[in-house]
């Protein structure tokens, strides 16, 4: 792996709020074009890690490198950075159409991936909304236009938290779709949370899975022997039962202080993504745990 392909690089990461650690020793690195799925229920800390790689969140202890520096709120970062988290606020006097225009107007000239306002208007099926105000929509139709948003100017990373919310299945697919052949495919990584497994799978996402603080070692060989054995002693518990129904099947077992980091960003110049339109929004986002 080039150090040119590591797009993020966490080491030793730990968060808290308090007394309570969130996140404990993350290891992470992202190379150009993946799309990682962070996974794990509820206030594991899915959300706190995507703060944290916003430059949103300083964690207590470790190191975190995005795009060849350390994560920061200011426009140079920005200009590479993309973040669909809490909606931002939109402007009353806009309409739908007229945001998304002026996302492109305020980061020309456009240089990388995105795509136009009618195709995301299209896309996003917002055709009918498209002259009115976002403040009149739906909660599904403005997730669908912050995400929209997001693709309507060019960037390197793309961190979405629980971008599935508020869609419906089909649709779901649709964007899986369009981050894989379209972002990703042309260069962009996509860091998301997600509690949709058919989503991320669709979207040809590699898991990263928290669970108590800490991302769960993909250890296949073992998880499959487990299962194994499981399925063994499902049969064994089965067959030396004298009044057991044949018919019935196996009752299912369940197996089983650094730095916050100080390299020096790109030059605005190395980022061909001009401007960012989230940094108003990034900087009003709310950590969920």
């Amino acid at each position: 792996m080039s150090a040119d392909a590591t797009v993020v690089a966490v080491r030793g990461l730990r968060v808290g709020y308090g007394s309570v650690v969130v996140l404990a020793d993350i290891e992470l690195t992202v190379t150009a074009g993946e799309i990682i799925a962070v996974t794990g229920v509820n206030g594991v800390g899915k959300s706190t890690l995507l703060t944290c790689l916003a430059g949103l969140h300083r964690p207590a202890a470790g190191t975190m490198s995005v795009l060849g520096g350390a994560p920061r709120d200011d426009p140079a970062f920005w200009r590479a950075v993309a973040l669909v988290a809490d909606q931002p606020t939109w402007y009353p006097g806009l309409t739908v159409r007229e945001h998304l225009e002026l996302i492109r107007l305020t980061h020309q000239p456009l240089r990388g991936w995105c795509l136009p306002a009618d195709e995301l208007i299209d896309f996003f099926g917002l055709a009918a909304r498209a002259d009115a105000s976002p403040l009149d929509m739906s909660s599904g139709q403005r997730q669908r236009l912050s995400l929209a948003a997001a693709l309507a100017r060019p960037s390197r990373l793309l961190l979405l938290d629980e971008p599935e919310q508020s869609l419906d299945a089909d649709f779901r697919v649709e964007l899986a779709g369009l981050l894989r052949e379209g972002y990703a495919d042309n260069g962009g990584t996509v860091i998301m949370a997600t509690h949709d497994a058919d989503f991320a799978l669709a979207a040809g996402a590699r898991e990263v899975r928290l669970s108590d603080g800490a991302i769960v070692p993909d250890d296949e060989d073992y998880e499959d022997a487990t299962d194994e054995a499981d399925e063994a002693d499902d049969a064994d518990d089965v067959d030396g039962s004298d009044d057991a129904d044949p018919t019935d099947e196996a009752d299912d077992v369940n197996g089983s202080d650094d730095e916050y980091g100080t390299g020096d960003a790109e030059d605005a110049d190395d980022i061909q993504d001009p401007g960012a339109w989230t940094a108003h929004a990034a900087r009003h986002t709310r950590p969920r745990a």
